[in-house]
């Protein structure tokens, strides 16, 4: 049963405007971020008879509300969007005229306790968004050193405080394991000696362990390489991001693509792309209007980043 939990889809509009599903009715999308279904709900009603919507989701509670939508144009199934390539062949489908992607945690994952993901409410630290699949959070950082908790909270959480964070966790954990989201946040927040205007001591850090247990950052760039690979020519790649890790993974994706000159830059030959030519249009880069953030604040941070495929990639 999926909790009754409200998500309001950021940059929703925009989105489905930048896909140009409406020129393309009958056309076939894949959104690899269903949550709970905001933009697929948009995208569907602007689709005709012949269009096809399919929607992938880890998380087992979006998959569990795909089975709200009542649509014979609708499949859904659960699957991480890095792993899209195979759901598309067991649906029999070779490529799709458009792909969105809402990058990171859902409003309901964060409301809910007993997900793990909030600093503010107490539950069990697992963060992982399919709780079937991985290590924790807690059984992470009550194995690992401090070395590598350094690493995590410093390269994902770009916190400044990862050392003394690292320290205070392993020192605390010699008394007794950590268990619950509030065992960690005070932890941090003893450690954080000065903290962000309105930020939470913990924000970074449980950003930090979110990030390292879904393996955010490796999904994201195998999502953006196979999302591409399956577009058909003229189909368009939308992305939310909501934090500077995940939008200059996409900003730099599409740049490479769009301007092949930029992969002399050695931070893009890491990224899964082989011999490109000019293969993308960088098409959009939209931040929420003042209306949006006033009525959602946790649209704020969002990003929408839109391009448009315009040839394959060029193998020697």
């Amino acid at each position: 049963m999926v909790a009754d939990l409200e998500h309001i889809p950021v940059l929703l509009r925009p989105t489905i405007d930048g896909l140009c599903v409406s020129e393309k009715p009958d056309g076939v999308f894949l959104d690899c971020t269903f949550g709970r279904g905001g933009h697929s709900r948009l995208l569907l009603s602007c689709l005709g008879q012949g269009g096809r919507l399919y929607a992938l989701d880890r998380d087992p509670q979006a998959v569990s509300a795909m089975s709200m939508i009542e649509d014979s144009r609708f499949a859904g199934r659960q699957c991480a969007f890095a792993d899209l390539e195979q759901a598309l062949d067991q649906w029999g489908l070779d490529q799709v005229d458009g792909v969105m992607m809402d990058i990171g945690v859902s409003s309901p994952q964060i409301d809910q306790a007993e997900r793990g993901f909030s600093f503010r409410r107490d539950g069990p630290l697992d963060m992982r968004m399919d709780p079937s699949v991985g290590e924790s959070a807690a059984e992470f950082l009550n194995r690992a050193d401090a070395r590598d908790i350094k690493e995590v909270i410093k390269n994902y959480g770009e916190e400044r405080f990862a050392v003394q964070i690292a320290a205070a966790i392993v020192a605390r954990r010699q008394e007794r394991p950590l268990t619950t989201t509030l065992d960690l946040a005070q932890i941090v927040a003893g450690a954080v000696r000065t903290r962000e205007p309105g930020q939470d001591p913990a924000t970074r850090t449980f950003q930090a362990l979110r990030i390292h247990v879904n393996q955010e950052l490796a999904q994201l760039k195998q999502g953006l390489a196979a999302a591409f690979k399956r577009l058909k020519i003229g189909g368009r790649l939308a992305v939310i991001s909501f934090h500077s890790l995940e939008d200059r993974i996409t900003k730099q994706f599409i740049e490479g693509l769009a301007n092949p000159k930029s992969l002399q830059d050695a931070r893009l030959r890491k990224l899964p792309i082989a011999e490109p030519s000019r293969c993308l249009k960088k098409i959009a880069r939209i931040k929420p209007g003042a209306e949006e953030i006033a009525a959602n604040p946790r649209s704020r941070s969002s990003v929408l980043r839109v391009a448009e495929k315009l040839a394959e990639v060029a193998h020697g």
